[in-house]
């Protein structure tokens, strides 16, 4: 059973809210982008979008603070984009360029950024978690008081990488806020077919943390539950667990047939949509016109053309420098 489309008050000052709406728009039409430029060839490998999902990433990386870590999964443009990886450096980095964010090494799954501390895009299931609890292990030595935020899918939860980070994270009171987005399909597995508990937070609970169960659709529950979480861990109180109930309204990547699930169940969840669910509720206020709502997808849109522009102009590695950073060579004294 799909809840009805969030609704209701946006209890925010309009400033933030039309923040939050621009990063989802900003969101949308890099992916929305990025699905025309692998069709056309441009973008290779895997490439997997992250359209409907935008109100997780927005929400829960605005309640976050600069000097915070994120690592994230393989479906990470989103987060590296509100992090502040610019857009030309990600869009480089699709197009294998040496502007690229990875020197083009990395491309869509492993996007990287020390200076606006995302710790990767990782291509394994689950890979993320163990780094998220060594940075925050870290963290902890250096008497750091800093939140580390690690983003996974709900298939993670059924790797023992999960079960090994969440456990340290525990038994040590590491500051890590687990953030699971539980689009309900890992990969093209329904999540009842892959997990005998599908209730995440009890799951997560067993290790004796704190959870958060909220709608992953709607940006403000997003917001207003991960401040609360991370609030909970930049206090020192240990690690915090979040589910970001979301849907995906494109296949797992663009090499999926997407044969899994009904049509008509994608159509239901396309009326919860993130973006004109909440700017819909923002008209409804007064807190933004129609006008208002197509000059920032307007603006989205130019800084998309931009970055596009820039990736085109990118410089291609020498063949040369293939062995770059592959293989150093240890001299023994």
């Amino acid at each position: 059973m799909i809840a009805p489309p969030p609704s209701g008050p946006v209890p925010c000052a309009r400033e933030t809210a039309l923040s939050l709406l621009d990063d989802m728009l900003r969101i949308r039409r890099m992916e929305e982008k990025c699905a025309e430029l692998y069709g056309a060839g441009k973008i290779r490998g895997f490439l997997h979008l992250y359209i409907g999902e935008e109100a997780v990433a927005t929400g829960a990386i605005h309640a976050l603070e600069a000097e915070d870590n994120v690592v994230a999964t393989y479906r990470e443009h989103a987060h590296a984009l509100l992090c502040g990886v610019g857009m030309d450096a990600i869009m480089a980095e699709m197009y294998g360029k040496r502007e690229g964010c990875s020197r083009g090494r990395g491309g869509s799954m492993h996007l990287f950024d020390a200076r606006a501390r995302l710790y990767g895009g990782n291509a394994i299931v689950g890979g993320g978690l163990p780094l998220a609890t060594g940075l925050a292990l870290a963290d902890r030595m250096q008497g750091i008081a800093r939140v580390n935020a690690c983003f996974f899918g709900e298939g993670a939860m059924a790797e023992g990488a999960f079960h090994e980070a969440v456990n340290l994270a525990a038994l040590w009171q590491l500051p890590v806020l687990f953030c699971c987005e539980n689009n309900l399909y890992a990969m093209g597995t329904a999540l009842a077919r892959s997990e005998a508990q599908t209730d995440l937070c009890a799951k997560a609970a067993s290790y004796r943390l704190p959870t958060l169960s909220v709608d992953g659709m709607d940006v403000v529950a997003v917001h207003e539950g991960t401040c609360e979480a991370a609030a909970h861990v930049r206090a020192g109180k240990g690690p915090f667990f979040v589910e970001f109930r979301t849907y995906r309204f494109r296949a797992h990547s663009m090499f999926d047939a997407e044969l899994y699930r009904d049509k008509r169940e994608v159509e239901a969840w396309k009326t919860r949509g993130p973006i004109h669910t909440f700017s819909a509720r923002l008209k409804q206020q007064g807190m933004l016109t129609e006008e208002q709502f197509l000059a920032l997808d307007r603006g989205a849109g130019e800084e998309v053309a931009r970055a596009v522009a820039f990736a085109e102009a990118g410089t291609w590695e020498p063949v040369e420098d293939l062995a770059r950073d592959v293989h150093t060579p240890v001299v023994m004294p």
